[in-house]
């Protein structure tokens, strides 16, 4: 099997109708989407997993988290990785190490191995991620990236929407081991079709040290926070409160480490760049409104509203649709306009969305209570997924593109790490809530409330802050 030739590292030269460019928009995409199915297919099995298992509620929210926390935590030293030794090398190193992890997954027999399973999927979820926005950015010219990120984000978003669809078809036809063990096929594709069409980039003027110090700064903030989050309820007030104030240390200590050092592992002079600090504090607060909701809602129809896995998992296809049809044209749409009003009207759509789904509960019928949800849900990602995306890589210069997209991915994923952890204890939920209908139906109302002030207050960000330029050089406002 014959490598495909490396690139200089600049503007790349594939356009979008291409054969090779197609395949390149193919190979991305399937990677990621393999990262992002695995984010939501586990919600829609988390149930059937916890009576199989005997786990409680804070055992499946580590079975999530997990897998959240250590790719948030080391996404950045992925794209620092893919920048520096090769970005399909890095790339392809995960998507095996990610199936690798999901046959683990697959075989575990108690909370605690599949806990630490997914924790080893996330790293390698944290190696291809990252590497599949650097390689788009870095293989088409400079005129297609825009149509080719809409693309990959709308592909990607399908992903992230079929999760629980696929999910729940797995566990009620199967078993939710199938849930893993499906990685393995997608991840054999993904490989064969990377090694045979996509150009090896890197950049070449790079000439900094590794920065462990960095990386050993995030793990250790993401999970302390993580664990105070997720305990917060379970343990006794010492060690919650200690271990969470070793998170919040850890992260200055990131911050104050960060800046000054000049083998950082994230270019701090990033965030001078108004366009770019924007757009990630909106991912925050919008991903994190989107990991909430796909949890609590996957399981309130299967516990409050007493769906099978099957049914809970259908209700999301519209989600499905929409992102199929239309996100690369909300792609387009941001570069014939600016990404301004879409970035800030996707979220506020999204919480009208989430709004329509509080008081899903016993007796729900999908069309009434469920279906206006999410299809007003799905028009909002439609309008904001594409212009965000590219809006960061677009802030950022092109040798940055491993780090940038690590970066938004980080935020993202720490986004949905920090809600599913926080929002079960804030809404008054622990143990076996999950199988209680009434006790889980109170705590939904409330998470899914707060989950519509999370977007509208990200659209207010993206509103104030966002601009239609679409470049800003480093350094500078």
């Amino acid at each position: 099997m014959s490598g495909a030739p490396e690139s200089s590292g600049g503007p790349g030269e594939l356009s979008y109708r291409s054969a090779q460019g197609r395949w390149v928009l193919a190979a991305t995409v399937l990677g990621s989407a393999m990262a992002l199915l695995d984010s939501t297919v586990v919600n829609v099995a988390l149930r059937q997993i916890g009576r199989h298992l005997d786990a409680g509620l804070a055992q499946l929210q580590w079975i999530t988290n997990g897998y959240l926390l250590s790719l948030a935590s080391l996404i950045l030293v992925g794209g620092s990785l893919g920048d520096r030794l090769g970005r399909r090398r890095v790339f392809t190193v995960g998507v095996i190490w990610f199936a690798i992890a999901s046959a683990l997954c697959a075989v575990a027999l108690t909370p605690v191995q599949l806990i630490v399973a997914r924790v080893l999927q996330g790293v390698g979820a944290a190696l291809l991620t990252p590497g599949s926005l650097a390689l788009i950015q870095s293989s088409f010219q400079p005129a297609d990236r825009g149509r080719t990120i809409g693309a990959w984000a709308g592909l990607g978003g399908i992903a992230t929407a079929i999760g629980p669809l696929v999910g729940g078809w797995l566990v009620q036809t199967a078993s939710w081991r199938w849930v893993f063990l499906l990685n393995l096929p997608l991840a054999a594709v993904t490989v064969v079709v990377t090694q045979r069409y996509v150009p090896e980039s890197r950049d070449t003027g790079l000439r900094r040290r590794y920065d462990p110090l960095g990386a050993g700064l995030a793990v250790v903030a993401l999970a302390g926070i993580t664990f105070a989050l997720i305990e917060m309820g379970t343990l006794a007030p010492l060690p919650v409160v200690v271990v969470g104030a070793l998170g919040a240390a850890a992260a200055a200590g990131f911050i104050t480490w960060e800046r000054g050092n000049r083998n950082a592992m994230v270019p701090m002079d990033l965030f001078t760049v108004r366009q770019f600090s924007a757009a990630n504090g909106m991912t925050l607060l919008v991903y994190a409104a989107l990991g909430a909701v796909l949890f609590f809602l996957v399981l309130q129809l299967q516990t409050g509203s007493g769906w099978s896995p099957l049914e809970a998992g259908l209700a999301t296809v519209p989600i499905t649709v929409l992102m199929l049809l239309f996100s690369s044209r909300g792609g387009q749409l941001a570069s014939r306009i600016g990404p301004r009003l879409p970035m800030a009207l996707g979220p506020l759509v999204c919480a009208v969305g989430t709004a329509l789904l509080t008081g899903v509960g016993e007796g729900a019928n999908y069309w009434r209570d469920v279906f206006p949800g999410v299809v007003v849900f799905g028009l909002g990602l439609v309008l904001l997924v594409a212009p965000l995306t590219s809006t960061v890589l677009a802030a950022a210069p092109d040798q940055h593109a491993g780090v940038a997209s690590g970066v938004n991915n980080a935020v993202a994923r720490a986004g949905s790490l920090l809600a599913v952890s926080a929002l079960p204890a804030a809404v008054g939920l622990s143990g076996d809530d999950y199988q209680r209908p009434e006790v889980f139906s109170a705590g939904y109302d409330r998470a899914m409330w707060v989950c519509a002030g999370l977007l509208v207050l990200g659209g207010l960000v993206a509103g104030a802050l966002i601009r239609n330029r679409a470049n800003y050089p480093v350094g500078r406002d």
